[in-house]
């Protein structure tokens, strides 16, 4: 067998070898009758499976090897699991490892798929239309650009695919030379790997994500698969048969995740949690400090400017920094101190070609948050807008609304701010 390298790191600077020791294939298969009753061979399944990775490919951060582990293993229990998170196989530059990664998945993940490119939706809902595969697709900064023509459908079948449920109308051939619509299933566990993808928002949204640099030292272990692959398959029914003790106590398992994992962030962690859950040892505390990352990194993107927000957001949120200290605000005052507090995005030199208008704004806050100008009823004074009606929408959004009139920069709730902290 090919020998596995031990000086990767956890976190808390204790070798990955702390959480049970080295798992050979032959040692996990003899000992499963004895310990999948209590899930600890998950535990070392896993264990196992990060000290593969860690001999293969370098990452920025330690625990992204936590991360393909569990991802790897969730592949085997996606069927047990409500939802599937995509895989985001990341570096800065080409040469980091990328397409070893989906090499090494190929041998690993559940009946896996590997493909270069997708050529068409229909192509990727066929390749699931038999039941759970793992798709690996390599180059997705060139295949899923969202410039590229046709590819919003591609999008929407890797999008929807993550939840159980999800279906596309497919045409197939029936007999007497006719066509039938059928629908078929896409729900699959998808890795997809590329230097920087643009991704669209709501792709990334659903996304966990690797990121891996070049291994200029030379550390890494080369992946010679004419010497490594059957030790690569071993593992992977070492895999098999572990999850196939332990699918239905990660099927039930219920674990407590950290506070802000709400949402779709719950979506795409809770299925890695769970089988966290089940390995026990350090695996659930490491696993919440994944989350937690994600949660930081994603918090981080917003309020840098990373994420891009729709207009109506962007108008919500410069609202709440022009409204000031009053209870009502005029319409035309308004849209000015939103051009000179936000030029490039309601000034003359807009991406819309011109600056804000009254008759855009009114359109914009009734399209998407139901708001109406009103006049008020003493006096003759020009059409504009109560604070009442962003109050709601302001506190749901996380946003203070600043004292001074024209203030500039955003205020944040410091209180939500610092519990988090």
């Amino acid at each position: 067998m090919t020998e596995t390298k031990t000086d990767s790191t956890t976190s808390d600077g204790s070798s990955g070898s702390d959480r049970g020791g080295a798992l050979t294939p032959s040692s996990a298969a003899s000992s499963l009758s004895s310990t999948a009753s209590t899930g600890s061979i998950l535990g070392e399944v896993l264990n196992r499976t990060r000290e593969w990775f860690g001999t293969y490919i370098r990452v920025a951060d330690d625990l992204d090897l936590d991360l393909l582990a569990l991802w790897t293993v969730h592949t085997h229990l996606a069927a047990v699991s409500y939802s599937t998170p995509r895989l985001q196989i990341d570096s800065a530059m080409p040469g980091a490892g990328k397409t070893t990664v989906l090499e090494h998945l190929n041998r690993l993940a559940y009946e896996p798929v590997q493909a270069a490119s997708v050529s068409s939706p229909a192509l990727l809902a066929r390749l699931v239309a038999g039941g759970i595969r793992t798709i690996l697709i390599d180059e997705v900064d060139r295949s899923l650009n969202p410039k590229k023509p046709g590819v919003e459908d591609l999008i929407a079948i890797i999008n929807s695919g993550y939840k159980k449920g999800a279906t596309r109308p497919v045409l197939v051939p029936v007999q007497g030379g006719n066509w039938d619509v059928k629908e078929m299933s896409t729900y699959s566990p998808v890795a997809m790997a590329g230097n920087s993808p643009q991704l669209p928002d709501d792709t990334r949204s659903r996304c966990i994500r690797v990121l891996l640099i070049p291994d200029f030292k030379g550390e890494a272990s080369e992946s010679d698969w004419e010497v490594i692959e059957p030790d690569a398959f071993d593992l992977a029914e070492t895999i098999r048969q572990a999850v196939e003790q332990v699918s239905d106590d990660v099927r039930t398992a219920r674990p407590a995740l950290p506070e802000k994992c709400v949402g779709r962030m719950k979506e795409k962690w809770n299925p890695l949690r769970r089988i966290a859950e089940v390995a026990g040892g350090d695996w659930p505390a490491m696993c919440d400090v994944l989350i937690e990352r994600d949660i930081e990194e994603t918090e981080m993107e917003r309020e840098e400017g990373l994420a891009k927000l729709p207009p109506a957001v962007i108008l919500l949120k410069d609202l709440s920094e022009v409204w000031g200290d009053t209870d009502f605000r005029k319409t035309t005052s308004l849209v000015t101190e939103l051009a000179l507090h936000n030029p490039e995005m309601w000034g003359m030199n807009s991406a819309y070609g011109k600056a804000l208008t009254t008759q855009r704004m009114g359109r914009m806050l009734m399209q998407a948050y139901k708001i109406n100008s009103v006049k008020l009823p003493d006096g003759d004074r020009p059409r504009g807008y109560r604070r009442t009606a962003f109050t709601q929408l302001w506190d749901q959004f996380d946003l203070e609304p600043s004292k001074e009139t024209g203030r500039t920069g955003p205020s944040v709730r410091t209180d939500r701010r610092e519990g988090a902290a």
